[in-house]
């Protein structure tokens, strides 16, 4: 078999339909669409979710919950996760970032007390727990709050 030999199999390659090409290629004159009516109209169709009137399920369900616009997006970790760090090194939510302790910075960044911490780090940071910075002072480091 030469390149020039090659061609699709039979049938694997076929043409679109292509309707209102008259009535012997069974989708002639209306071209599928019927007889009238708001879906036979060029451009006709009813928007998603529309249900003929009647009240879309959207909106007949129950309205839940509140939302905050002031809310802040505080992300929390523990004093064990930042045992990764040398020993002396300030801890900022940047270096956090970097070292992919965090995702995101998001309105701050709060260290909580969960865990040992075994380094003097200074740690720069929105928000601590009072078990958080106990620790963090204990081994002979730094809260600072930003």
């Amino acid at each position: 078999m030469k390149l020039h030999e090659l061609s699709p199999a039979p049938g694997a390659r076929v043409k679109p339909t292509r309707k209102g090409q008259g009535i012997g290629s069974g989708l002639g004159k209306t071209a599928g669409r019927g007889h009238k009516g708001q879906k036979a109209r060029s451009g006709g169709g009813v928007r998603p979710g529309f249900e003929g009137g009647q009240m879309p399920l959207q909106r007949r369900m129950p309205k839940r919950g509140f939302y905050n616009p002031f809310s802040k997006e505080i992300i929390a970790i523990n004093v064990e996760q930042l045992n990764c760090f040398e020993e002396g090194t300030t801890v900022t939510p940047e270096t956090l970032l970097a070292a992919r302790i965090i995702r995101k910075t998001g309105d701050g960044v709060k260290i909580l007390g969960q865990g040992n911490l075994e380094k003097a780090l200074t740690v720069h940071a929105q928000a601590f727990s009072k078990s958080a910075e106990e620790k963090i002072t204990a081994a002979g480091g730094k809260a600072e709050v930003i």
